[in-house]
């Protein structure tokens, strides 16, 4: 059967891939180079799959359907925002035969899915596909998107419990692949806001050790108004974070770089989340 092999959480700022030179060497640096380790880890560990959780900015879906899960079982291709974001619109291999037990997997144990058979990624999905997948070539991504940016978003409990049906649902298929979760987003940013270019070190550093001590319980916990209060509105993208943590069930975090990056206005944190 598949199996769950890690998962990783990561930001998907896009300013990273428009405005790379913004930030001074050194942060830069630190962020690629967590980059660089994740998909040194994913080909180490025999990675042929990763399932990206993302979420959209109202790049995919406006105000007349705002998706609350939304998963890609065709075909993908990104990104949307090609014209500005510096990376090139391209197909990405898709795990269609997984993603489609996993679709019908959530539909039989009570996600109701909005399915793309011909998925646009924005850079929610296709910042961590180009540092962290792109270079181990032969890796094939599943996109899950939740709604965690535009209100009204889906609560923290709901992204773990989805979480929790994808790893089931994984560990249910039949084939022989090895997975990662890649939680993605966050952490502390205010997109659009008085506050825009604002990063809460103390808040990211709360945010990093519940991941470390493998405690969803405390994440879920923190309320939507909090979150926004003290991490931004980008805060919300740790519900990302939570449904890849439900999806590896009992998990610890390591982490691998921690960032405050005004220039590009984002508290980047990079982990790996190992079994407890």
């Amino acid at each position: 059967m598949a199996q769950i092999v890690a998962g990783f959480l990561m930001p998907h700022v896009p300013l990273m891939a428009s405005i790379p030179m913004a930030p001074p060497e050194n942060k830069r640096k630190a962020c690629m180079d967590a980059y660089a380790t994740i998909a040194s880890r994913i080909r180490d560990l025999h990675i042929d799959t990763v399932v990206v959780i993302g979420d959209d900015h109202y790049t995919l879906n406006g105000p007349a359907c705002i998706p609350q899960c939304m998963i890609g079982v065709g075909d993908v291709e990104g990104p949307a925002e090609d014209a500005w974001l510096g990376i090139p619109r391209r197909s990405i291999r898709n795990n269609e035969p997984l993603a489609l037990h996993i679709m019908q997997y959530g539909f039989d144990h009570g996600i109701d899915w909005t399915v793309s058979k011909t998925f646009l990624l924005d850079h929610a999905a296709m910042i961590p596909i180009e540092y962290a997948v792109r270079p181990v070539a032969s890796v094939k991504s599943i996109p899950i998107y939740i709604n965690s940016g535009i209100a009204p978003v889906i609560s923290s409990r709901r992204a773990f419990q989805i979480g929790q049906i994808v790893g089931k649902a994984i560990a249910a298929w039949g084939g022989g692949e090895r997975v990662a979760i890649l939680g993605t987003g966050g952490i502390s940013h205010w997109v659009g806001m008085a506050e825009m270019g604002k990063v809460n070190i103390e808040w990211d550093r709360k945010i990093i050790s519940f991941v470390e001590s493998g405690d969803a319980e405390s994440l879920i916990a923190i309320s939507d108004d909090e979150i926004i209060r003290e991490g931004g509105n980008g805060g919300l993208e740790i519900k990302n974070w939570i449904l890849a943590m439900g999806a590896l069930g009992k998990t610890k975090g390591k982490l691998i770089a921690y960032e405050p990056v005004p220039e590009w206005i984002t508290g980047c944190g990079y982990m790996e989340l190992k079994a407890a």
